[in-house]
């Protein structure tokens, strides 16, 4: 039987989601923890990749046993229990068995967070900015990520992607108080996309590069166009969403 997990994560301490030869990953860890519930070892498949330090407030994986979980509430708190603090588990979903995290996503959407004023609390979370930018200028380069196709140059370079086409469906920029935050939304993501797409906006932002000069990185197909990516503390994967038909007696998410 196939369940999907659906949880959060702080990305300060691990490598990544994937699993590393030698570096902690929130997919290993979540796999001890699985393994040590179910009394078998038990492997996950996650929605995508997060790279180091990246941070996701919603995220799923699925995993596959052989035990039919009739109490979910009840595996969600023992699972939380094993573990640690900085991965919780929000919920546990029993889902057709060919199902899948990853190719079966319609969407995901990721945050990032640039917060305009000191703030102990915010320094894993959002990055510190202290120059002034121009946000509606921000906005009208974002509005040129939704007609683009190839995002070759937003791409990490020399990665092992099949192609660089993606459509983008939602991007922009709006307030929070003091935190200045850019949501995208897409079929997929290349590696490093986001943080290469908030580094270059930034450089809109902030005079550097004109609206046209960011149609033209786009046009450009080469990752040298672009402008440095932005760190990876202020990235937060925040939604995955699925066609209703996975679940099993239940509704999406």
């Amino acid at each position: 039987m196939r369940y999907f997990l659906e949880l959060s994560y702080s990305g300060k301490a691990y490598n990544g989601w994937q699993i590393q030869p030698s570096d902690p990953s929130v997919q290993q860890t979540l796999q001890r923890a699985l393994s040590t519930l179910l009394g078998a070892e038990t492997e996950t498949v996650g929605a995508g990749r997060t790279d180091t330090g990246v941070h996701a407030s919603y995220y799923v994986a699925h995993f596959d046993t052989e035990r039919l979980l009739d109490d979910l509430a009840r595996f969600c708190y023992h699972l939380n229990a094993i573990l640690p603090h900085d991965i919780a588990v929000s919920g546990v979903r029993r889902v057709r068995d060919d199902a899948h995290a990853r190719f079966d996503a319609l969407s995901r959407e990721y945050r990032y967070y640039i917060t305009t004023r000191k703030d102990p609390f915010r320094t894993d979370t959002a990055l510190r900015w202290t120059l002034p930018l121009d946000a509606e200028r921000m906005n009208e380069a974002a509005a040129l990520l939704l007609e683009a196709r190839d995002f070759t140059s937003f791409s990490k370079l020399h990665s092992d992607n099949k192609t660089n086409l993606c459509r983008v469906s939602r991007a922009g920029w709006h307030r929070e108080g003091d935190l200045l935050v850019f949501t995208i939304e897409a079929d997929r993501f290349l590696r490093n996309m986001v943080r290469a797409v908030v580094g270059t906006l930034l450089d809109v932002g902030r005079g550097k590069l004109s609206v046209g000069g960011f149609r033209s990185v786009i046009e450009g197909r080469d990752r040298a166009l672009a402008g440095g990516s932005a760190p990876a503390q202020g990235l937060f994967l925040t939604g995955v969403r699925y066609p209703d038909d996975v679940y099993i007696h239940a509704t999406n998410h």
